[in-house]
């Protein structure tokens, strides 16, 4: 997930937000908050292991391992292998009520990190046919150290729990290897929010140019739809000497490229709503005079309304197949959808918000305006209502825009604000649990 421009969000304070009036909470922020605050040494030792030791996505096997053994020390019921590698952990309250998930992700990025940090990651290995270097570049690594740590809290609240508690640890968020399944989206379709049936669902996400001890969240549409488009310009090869005898799928694919970013600027209402198109990959030919018979081009498209988002999928179409036919050349357009929305239930959100103040401090809890990074935590908000929250992970007085965005090789966390995504987890949790009649 990309969340550069998390940092030039205009925000308004949480008191311009509605909420539900709520009954004294079952289980004091004082307690929640010293539970937490007893946890953060292994919090950070967790989230400084993983980082050193990240894994792509789909090969999570280390850290599931790792998951999983620190569960079953908890008494829990573990699950491991969902979704390949994934691990679900069920903590049954002694008291009967709902269903509540919280949910961590758990894979790396194909980045180098250069970070000197003790714990920095040197692992290497192969992606799409290059050797990378494999990095905690969006922060996974606290997530499920921060998860891990309000299982632990979770567990000491046992006895008085009104309900259960679903730990989800995802494989896969920022997607898998071409031709393999994975994520949330595998995770719903191999059933994680059934048996027993989850009620309502939470995550964060930590941000790295949100100052640490501030929380940020959006009711409705707070994330966008992400879509992966693919097309092949083929056209004919020939002597790079004699390109009159070829149909150049080189200069008709830079064409497209160019033609594409027309679709935003001249086609997308934006002032209705932000659309993003991104030609991330450019592929094609193996030498320096010779004209390839075909150019492949790989990007994304972020869309924050579905009526909007399905214009984009047929200007692509018809941009891409129309200069083409000009050329000469033809074109194969697949597009594919990664992510939906990331929408937080409003009604879910709004009863939630007073649970974000008791872990954050009022004046720490903002609502943002919607952002073109993607999650797909959105398929789990399909199913049941939702709530996806970010932690801030910056230095206190750091500037937002000198700091290494996420997917960066310099992408830095504060461990500080780890804590707070432990704290904001358990209330999450036990304010709906308590709240919420079955």
């Amino acid at each position: 997930m990309n969340h550069r421009y998390l940092s030039a969000l205009a925000v308004t304070l949480l008191s311009a937000a509605p909420a539900f009036a709520q009954t004294k909470p079952a289980f004091p922020a004082e307690r929640i908050a010293k539970l937490a605050a007893q946890q953060e040494a292994q919090v950070i030792a967790w989230r400084r292991d993983l980082h050193e030791h990240p894994e792509l996505g789909n090969q999570e096997t280390r850290t599931a391992a790792l998951v999983a053994e620190h569960l079953r020390k908890l008494g829990l019921e573990v699950q491991t292998g969902v979704a390949r590698t994934g691990v679900v952990a069920l903590l049954k309250g002694g008291k009967p009520g709902p269903v509540v998930a919280l949910r961590a992700d758990m894979d790396g990025l194909p980045v180098t990190e250069s970070n000197a940090l003790p714990f920095a990651s040197k692992v290497r290995t192969q992606y799409n046919g290059q050797e990378v270097g494999v990095m905690h570049a969006c922060g996974h690594d606290t997530h499920v150290a921060m998860l891990l740590g309000a299982a632990e809290v979770l567990v000491k609240m046992r006895q008085e729990l009104p309900g259960t508690v679903k730990f989800i640890f995802q494989p896969a968020e920022e997607g898998s290897l071409p031709g393999q399944e994975g994520g949330a989206r595998l995770m719903v379709k191999e059933g994680v929010l059934d048996k027993p049936k989850v009620d309502a669902i939470f995550g964060v996400h930590i941000q790295a140019q949100t100052e640490v001890g501030q929380l940020s969240y959006r009711p409705g549409g707070e994330m966008a739809s992400s879509d992966v488009f693919n097309i092949k310009v083929k056209g004919k090869s020939a002597h790079g000497a004699y390109p009159w005898l070829a149909v150049d799928p080189v200069v008709t694919a830079a064409q497209i490229v160019l033609g594409l970013q027309t679709i935003v600027s001249r086609q997308a209402e934006l002032t209705e709503d932000a659309v993003v198109l991104t030609v991330g990959m450019v592929h094609g030919g193996v030498r320096n005079n010779i004209i390839p018979e075909q150019v492949e081009l790989t990007g994304t498209i972020r869309c924050l309304n579905k009526e909007m988002q399905q214009k984009v999928w047929a200007a692509v179409r018809r941009t891409a197949t129309g200069i083409a036919e000009s050329a000469g050349a033809t074109a194969e357009v697949d597009i594919v959808n990664y992510a939906p929305i990331t929408y937080n239930d409003p009604r879910l959100t709004e009863q939630m918000v007073p649970s974000l103040q008791r872990a954050a401090g009022p004046a720490n809890v903002r609502v943002q305006k919607a952002v073109t990074g993607a999650e797909d935590f959105a398929f789990y908000q399909g199913k049941v209502p939702g709530v996806f929250v970010f932690v801030g992970g910056m230095p206190k007085g750091k500037n937002p825009a000198e700091t290494a965005p996420h997917h960066t090789a310099g992408f830095f966390i504060d461990e500080s604000g780890l804590t707070l995504g432990v704290r904001t987890l358990v209330t999450l949790a036990t304010d709906y649990l308590a709240a919420t009649k079955k």
